[in-house]
């Protein structure tokens, strides 16, 4: 979108037949960091999994006087039954003087971290993929004071059962705030009986098996696949899957406890575009994927052009990368 930043695709194929893309936004005046206080989700549509993809609207605009006051993001799409289920992230900013309005110019380094440390992760749910979406007051799953996570929730990545159990991966820190970057970032493991909560800590630690405590992962999708889970997730350090913010792959019996896959490696930031020209994206995250028949087709990503930085971006868009079959 020319006048902003985009970020955070979850497809999903909507009772209308037509694929929709529901991604988080905010205006390039300020500064891409300012997404941790500026971004809301927006919804668009299309014929093709493929794209491209129109915008249709402003799916959760920030909303004074709550929990999610300033900002909405982390968006992820899911049905269960009838019911179309909105998982994303909300923050307002610590020590809120009367004014819950979005920052009009970029954030310095304290400012990121009063919002970064009010990041809690809640849930929108409608009847039909175009809404109307209805917001819970509180969120769904809060920060642990005594736990690992005491900081924040965010980056949801559920599995939603038949019977409408919740398996949910979500992303914390310990809050030490480094250049507009949390580290180290880690991810926890969250269950419920119903996706309407309550949610608890299936899990006292975080996944740490991949790679010891000093593991630094984040971005999670997760899936059931014929009699497993399978998840993907960012290498904040390129030490798990061999590439410097490459994906890792993963696999669980139960959904909480986890093991590398055989080949560890998802998917990295080179790409092969269909002229056979191929590049190295500066970024490539929050991977997400759409699942048809049971079966991953296509490939979703946050990226943007030039290479070294988020400092270095002049646009940033979603990808889609049609997988083999």
């Amino acid at each position: 979108m020319k006048d902003y930043w985009v970020w955070c695709g979850s497809p999903a194929k909507g009772e209308d037949g037509r694929f929709h893309l529901f991604a988080s936004r905010w205006a390039k005046p300020v500064s891409f960091k300012n997404w941790v206080s500026n971004s809301e989700i927006v919804r668009a549509s299309s014929n093709a999994p493929e794209g491209p993809y129109t915008f249709e609207e402003v799916v959760l605009p920030p909303r004074p006087g709550y929990w999610d006051a300033t900002m909405t993001h982390n968006p992820t799409i899911h049905k269960h039954g009838g019911i179309w289920l909105l998982f994303y992230t909300g923050t307002r900013r610590i020590g809120l003087d009367g004014s819950d309005a979005p920052p009009t110019k970029p954030i310095h380094n304290e400012e990121f971290a009063d919002f970064w440390l009010n990041k809690r992760i809640g849930i929108a749910t409608a009847t039909s993929i175009t809404g109307p979406w209805t917001r819970r007051d509180e969120p769904i799953l809060d920060v642990n004071p005594e736990g690992w996570d005491a900081d924040i929730t965010s980056n949801a990545a559920p599995v939603i059962r038949p019977d409408g159990s919740v398996i949910l991966i979500y992303k914390s820190s310990n809050g030490r705030i480094v250049d507009h970057n949390a580290v180290p970032l880690k991810l926890g493991v969250a269950i419920a009986k119903h996706w309407e909560g309550p949610y608890r800590r299936a899990r006292p630690s975080p996944l740490d098996e991949f790679n010891g405590p000093e593991t630094d992962i984040e971005d999670p999708y997760v899936w059931w696949q014929d009699d497993h889970f399978e998840s993907i997730f960012k290498d904040m350090t390129g030490k798990i899957c061999g590439k410097y913010h490459g994906g890792i792959h993963a696999l669980s019996d139960d959904g909480i406890n986890w093991r590398l896959a055989d080949d560890p490696l998802a998917y990295s930031r080179e790409l092969l575009w269909n002229d056979g020209t191929t590049t190295h994206q500066g970024q490539f995250e929050r991977p997400q994927l759409l699942i048809q028949n049971g079966q991953p087709t296509h490939l979703f990503a946050a990226t943007g052009d030039g290479v070294g930085g988020f400092d270095k971006m002049t646009r940033s868009w979603n990808m889609v990368v049609p997988l083999k079959s």
